[in-house]
Protein backbone atom coordinates (compact mmCIF):
# COMPACT_ATOMS: atom_id res chain seq x y z
CA UNK A 1 0.00 0.00 0.00
CA UNK A 2 1.40 3.38 -0.98
CA UNK A 3 1.94 5.99 1.70
CA UNK A 4 -0.12 9.19 1.81
CA UNK A 5 1.88 12.41 1.43
CA UNK A 6 1.14 15.61 3.33
CA UNK A 7 2.37 18.14 0.75
CA UNK A 8 2.11 17.87 -3.03
CA UNK A 9 5.05 19.68 -4.60
CA UNK A 10 5.96 20.93 -8.05
CA UNK A 11 9.38 19.30 -7.65
CA UNK A 12 10.81 16.79 -10.12
CA UNK A 13 13.39 14.28 -8.93
CA UNK A 14 16.26 13.19 -11.16
CA UNK A 15 17.52 9.91 -9.71
CA UNK A 16 19.06 6.52 -10.34
CA UNK A 17 21.98 4.53 -9.02
CA UNK A 18 25.57 5.72 -9.07
CA UNK A 19 26.81 6.75 -12.51
CA UNK A 20 23.50 7.18 -14.31
CA UNK A 21 24.17 10.73 -15.50
CA UNK A 22 21.99 12.54 -12.93
CA UNK A 23 24.26 15.51 -12.35
CA UNK A 24 24.92 15.93 -16.08
CA UNK A 25 21.16 16.05 -16.73
CA UNK A 26 20.56 18.43 -13.81
CA UNK A 27 23.34 20.74 -15.02
CA UNK A 28 21.82 20.79 -18.53
CA UNK A 29 18.41 21.64 -17.05
CA UNK A 30 20.04 24.51 -15.11
CA UNK A 31 21.68 25.73 -18.34
CA UNK A 32 18.21 25.83 -19.89
CA UNK A 33 17.04 28.10 -17.08
CA UNK A 34 15.32 25.63 -14.74
CA UNK A 35 15.83 25.79 -10.99
CA UNK A 36 17.87 22.81 -9.76
CA UNK A 37 19.48 21.47 -6.59
CA UNK A 38 22.86 19.87 -5.99
CA UNK A 39 23.67 16.26 -5.16
CA UNK A 40 24.25 16.29 -1.41
CA UNK A 41 26.46 13.21 -0.94
CA UNK A 42 29.18 14.70 -3.15
CA UNK A 43 28.68 18.14 -1.53
CA UNK A 44 29.05 16.60 1.95
CA UNK A 45 32.27 14.87 0.88
CA UNK A 46 33.59 18.12 -0.59
CA UNK A 47 32.81 20.09 2.59
CA UNK A 48 34.53 17.45 4.73
CA UNK A 49 37.59 17.36 2.44
CA UNK A 50 37.94 21.12 2.96
CA UNK A 51 38.18 20.34 6.68
CA UNK A 52 41.15 18.05 5.92
CA UNK A 53 39.43 14.66 6.00
CA UNK A 54 40.12 12.00 3.37
CA UNK A 55 37.29 10.34 1.44
CA UNK A 56 38.10 7.09 3.25
CA UNK A 57 37.77 8.83 6.65
CA UNK A 58 34.53 10.49 5.58
CA UNK A 59 32.94 7.27 4.35
CA UNK A 60 34.35 5.04 7.11
CA UNK A 61 31.51 5.79 9.55
CA UNK A 62 28.55 4.98 7.30
CA UNK A 63 25.91 6.23 9.75
CA UNK A 64 27.70 9.58 10.29
CA UNK A 65 28.08 9.98 6.52
CA UNK A 66 24.40 9.24 5.84
CA UNK A 67 23.30 11.61 8.64
CA UNK A 68 25.50 14.38 7.24
CA UNK A 69 23.96 13.96 3.79
CA UNK A 70 20.45 13.65 5.28
CA UNK A 71 20.87 16.88 7.27
CA UNK A 72 21.84 18.75 4.08
CA UNK A 73 18.90 17.30 2.13
CA UNK A 74 16.35 18.06 4.85
CA UNK A 75 17.66 21.60 5.14
CA UNK A 76 17.51 22.21 1.39
CA UNK A 77 14.09 20.66 0.76
CA UNK A 78 12.82 22.69 3.73
CA UNK A 79 13.84 25.94 2.00
CA UNK A 80 12.24 25.16 -1.38
CA UNK A 81 8.88 26.62 -2.41
CA UNK A 82 6.54 23.66 -2.93
CA UNK A 83 4.79 25.52 -5.76
CA UNK A 84 7.96 26.34 -7.72
CA UNK A 85 9.13 23.91 -10.39
CA UNK A 86 12.49 22.54 -9.27
CA UNK A 87 14.60 19.64 -10.51
CA UNK A 88 16.26 17.83 -7.60
CA UNK A 89 19.53 15.92 -8.04
CA UNK A 90 18.28 13.05 -5.86
CA UNK A 91 15.68 13.54 -3.11
CA UNK A 92 15.09 12.27 0.41
CA UNK A 93 13.73 8.83 -0.61
CA UNK A 94 17.13 8.13 -2.22
CA UNK A 95 18.53 8.17 1.32
CA UNK A 96 16.15 5.33 2.24
CA UNK A 97 17.70 3.21 -0.52
CA UNK A 98 21.21 3.98 0.73
CA UNK A 99 20.22 3.20 4.34
CA UNK A 100 18.91 -0.18 3.11
CA UNK A 101 22.04 -0.77 1.03
CA UNK A 102 24.27 -0.07 4.04
CA UNK A 103 22.12 -2.09 6.46
CA UNK A 104 21.33 0.97 8.59
CA UNK A 105 18.08 1.59 10.44
CA UNK A 106 16.16 4.58 9.12
CA UNK A 107 16.62 7.82 10.99
CA UNK A 108 13.15 8.87 12.23
CA UNK A 109 13.56 12.29 10.57
CA UNK A 110 14.16 10.52 7.25
CA UNK A 111 10.89 8.63 7.53
CA UNK A 112 8.98 11.76 8.56
CA UNK A 113 10.42 13.81 5.70
CA UNK A 114 9.82 11.08 3.12
CA UNK A 115 6.19 10.93 4.21
CA UNK A 116 5.89 14.71 4.00
CA UNK A 117 6.43 15.46 0.29
CA UNK A 118 4.89 14.12 -2.88
CA UNK A 119 7.09 14.87 -5.88
CA UNK A 120 5.47 15.87 -9.18
CA UNK A 121 7.58 13.35 -11.12
CA UNK A 122 10.40 10.98 -10.33
CA UNK A 123 12.65 10.56 -13.35
CA UNK A 124 14.79 7.43 -12.96
CA UNK A 125 17.72 7.41 -15.34
CA UNK A 126 18.74 4.04 -16.77
CA UNK A 127 22.25 2.91 -15.88
CA UNK A 128 25.34 3.95 -17.81
CA UNK A 129 28.71 2.18 -17.72
CA UNK A 130 30.26 2.60 -14.27
CA UNK A 131 33.07 5.12 -13.92
CA UNK A 132 34.50 5.71 -10.45
CA UNK A 133 35.97 8.95 -9.14
CA UNK A 134 37.01 10.31 -5.74
CA UNK A 135 33.44 10.28 -4.37
CA UNK A 136 32.01 7.20 -6.09
CA UNK A 137 33.48 3.96 -4.80
CA UNK A 138 30.85 1.32 -5.68
CA UNK A 139 31.56 -1.57 -8.02
CA UNK A 140 29.12 -2.60 -10.77
CA UNK A 141 27.21 -5.12 -8.62
CA UNK A 142 26.75 -2.47 -5.92
CA UNK A 143 25.72 0.08 -8.57
CA UNK A 144 23.00 -2.28 -9.81
CA UNK A 145 21.83 -3.09 -6.26
CA UNK A 146 21.59 0.61 -5.30
CA UNK A 147 19.78 1.40 -8.57
CA UNK A 148 17.21 -1.33 -7.90
CA UNK A 149 16.74 -0.22 -4.27
CA UNK A 150 16.09 3.36 -5.45
CA UNK A 151 13.43 2.11 -7.87
CA UNK A 152 11.79 0.00 -5.14
CA UNK A 153 11.75 2.88 -2.64
CA UNK A 154 10.14 5.32 -5.07
CA UNK A 155 7.60 2.67 -6.13
CA UNK A 156 6.47 2.52 -2.48
CA UNK A 157 5.41 6.18 -2.63
CA UNK A 158 2.53 7.75 -4.61
CA UNK A 159 4.83 9.68 -6.97
CA UNK A 160 4.61 9.21 -10.75
CA UNK A 161 7.74 7.47 -12.03
CA UNK A 162 9.17 7.95 -15.53
CA UNK A 163 12.10 5.78 -16.65
CA UNK A 164 14.63 7.64 -18.81
CA UNK A 165 16.44 5.45 -21.34
CA UNK A 166 20.12 5.71 -22.16
CA UNK A 167 20.32 8.55 -24.68
CA UNK A 168 22.79 11.38 -25.28
CA UNK A 169 22.46 13.83 -22.35
CA UNK A 170 20.63 16.57 -24.29
CA UNK A 171 18.11 14.00 -25.58
CA UNK A 172 17.55 12.77 -22.01
CA UNK A 173 16.73 16.35 -20.99
CA UNK A 174 14.33 16.69 -23.95
CA UNK A 175 12.70 13.36 -22.95
CA UNK A 176 12.23 14.63 -19.36
CA UNK A 177 10.77 17.95 -20.49
CA UNK A 178 8.28 16.15 -22.78
CA UNK A 179 7.09 14.09 -19.79
CA UNK A 180 6.37 16.98 -17.41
Amino acid sequence: MKAHKEIITNWNVITGGPCTGKTTVVNLLAQRGYKTTIEHARHYIDTQKIKGRTVEEIRENKKEFQLGVLNMQIEEEGTLDVNEMVFLDRALPDAMAYYQFLGLEYDERLVAQCNKYCYKHVFILDRLPLTNDYARLEDEAEQIRIHNLIIAVYQSFPCPIVHIPVLPPKERVDFILKHL
